[in-house]
């Protein structure tokens, strides 16, 4: 698939989450159905740092020179957000964790969003028992 624009890029990308997102949310259901858990349906957030990329997503597809381009089946994370299985957000770029795989980042970015997603340097954990691994 080649995107046109960054724009174009994003909406596929979103796309492509949003449909792991169901197949996810399809597990955890059965799992849960399986189980006898009833846990409250919540819809799932999806956070998302281009601006018009969320605006776009937020009011369905409308064909015009700007999304000519783009397939109408991108915008299937609309349809889920009007279902209530996904919230779009937007994320600011300077809180994006996900930079952390795809830039150079200063040390000190790089160190919070290494904790923000939870790693931890093994020194640092508390082992049960005293005894570390």
């Amino acid at each position: 698939m080649v995107a046109t624009s960054s724009n174009h890029s994003e909406i596929i990308a979103l796309y492509e989450a949003t449909r792991e997102c169901v197949w996810l949310r399809r597990m955890i259901k059965h799992i849960q159905k399986s189980c006898g858990i009833n846990i409250a349906d919540t819809p799932t957030i999806i956070y998302e740092d281009n601006a018009a990329c969320v605006t776009q997503i937020q009011t369905g597809y409308v064909k015009n020179n700007l999304t000519k381009h783009i397939g109408p089946k991108y915008f299937y994370p609309h349809d889920l957000q009007k279902q209530g299985e996904v919230k779009i957000l937007q994320a600011r770029s300077c809180d994006n964790m996900t930079d952390l795989f795809t830039k150079s980042l200063p040390a000190t970015t790089f160190r919070k969003f290494v904790r923000g997603i939870g790693m931890r340097f093994l020194k640092d954990l508390q082992c049960s028992g005293g005894v570390r691994p």
